[in-house]
């Protein structure tokens, strides 16, 4: 499977802070962000057509305006940071959007991302 090439933009280095990246994959590309504060950090992976991105991400709103998003959720001792941690992190929540584009629980981010991208082809 083609590895996700990146680039940084780094808006801050100290807290908070923010980053995003173009993440290259096998169906297109995508933006990957960062956000970091003390005690805290949430990231994301921005298609066109939705987002793959961690538990910060509430569901039922999204899910109410029709919009297609896929969580993966880190644990307190392996947070998800960097928006490669999605990669292969598990998804566990999504909208019905997400789903109905073929989205699944227990999918990893990278299949979400590739999923998400041929949705917006």
């Amino acid at each position: 499977m083609k590895q996700p090439q990146t680039t940084t933009t780094a808006m801050s280095s100290d807290l908070p802070s923010s980053t995003s990246r173009k993440l290259q994959f096998e169906n297109g590309s995508a933006n990957g962000f960062s956000h970091r504060w003390e005690g805290g950090q949430y990231c994301s992976i921005i298609t066109k057509f939705g987002i793959v991105g961690c538990g910060i991400y509430d569901l039922s709103t999204p899910a109410e305006f029709g919009q297609a998003i896929a969580i993966a959720k880190g644990t307190p001792a392996c947070p998800l940071v960097e928006p490669e941690d999605l990669l292969e992190a598990k998804i566990v929540g999504l909208t019905p959007k997400a789903a109905d584009a073929g989205i699944a629980i227990g999918m990893n981010g990278r299949q979400a991302v590739e999923i998400m991208l041929l949705a917006s082809q």
